[in-house]
């Protein structure tokens, strides 16, 4: 069966000022969308027909640079729109097992938020940063280049990403031309924390109890 693109959760204007209509309309609806038909060409005929996007990227590197590329392209960007709303931002209440997990790995909130910043900040080129989760519930910050992410037997540190912004210049030059650390800061004013915890505690089921 092959990948569908899916439907944005919100309009292309929810997230202003913050990220702008045109970016977001271009940014589904052409470059989502060409990774996607790009994934289904790159995969049908072969053995990966019918496998779950994530069985598919933990060997990215077996399959050829068409599917990880564009396999992470899919993936990723399919989940930058589930942990964005515009009824986002601020930090997680304190009664949300990421709020806690946070805290405990992290210090505190702005500890994250500063390491996670810096993460997107200094990923040269084009990539993403990643706040994820590992085997034994341990909240870590990684960056990853082009369209690859910690899924992926490529990565350099392994995990489930449960969140993560794209720092391509696509995502935010309309708006923010060079200036990447306001795009970053902009991020943070629209973060989906309920869909973050969500993610989290899918990966980890009974954690923080």
């Amino acid at each position: 069966m092959a990948f569908t693109l899916p439907d944005l959760p919100y309009g292309f204007d929810a997230l202003e000022p913050h990220i702008d209509a045109r970016t977001m309309e271009i940014h589904h609806g052409k470059h989502h969308a060409g990774y996607t038909t790009k994934l289904n060409a790159a995969i049908a005929g072969t053995d990966l027909e019918g496998k779950s996007i994530e069985d598919i990227l933990a060997n990215a590197s077996q399959h050829g640079n068409a599917v990880r590329n564009n396999g992470g392209g899919f993936y990723n960007h399919s989940l930058f729109w589930e942990i964005m709303s515009p009824d986002g931002g601020g930090e997680p209440t304190a009664q949300m097992n990421i709020s806690k997990a946070i805290d405990r790995d992290f210090g505190s909130f702005e500890n994250f938020k500063k390491e996670f910043s810096a993460a997107a900040g200094t990923r040269f080129g084009s990539g993403w940063a990643w706040l994820c989760t590992d085997s034994s519930d341990k909240l870590f910050v990684t960056s990853s280049p082009n369209q690859d992410n910690p899924l992926m037997d490529v990565a350099d540190k392994k995990g489930t990403p449960i969140l993560g912004l794209d720092v391509w210049e696509h995502a935010y030059y309309l708006n923010y031309q060079n200036r990447r650390p306001d795009y970053v800061a902009a991020f943070f004013n629209v973060i989906n924390w309920h869909e973050v915890t969500k993610r989290y505690n899918d990966a980890n089921p009974g954690a923080m109890q």
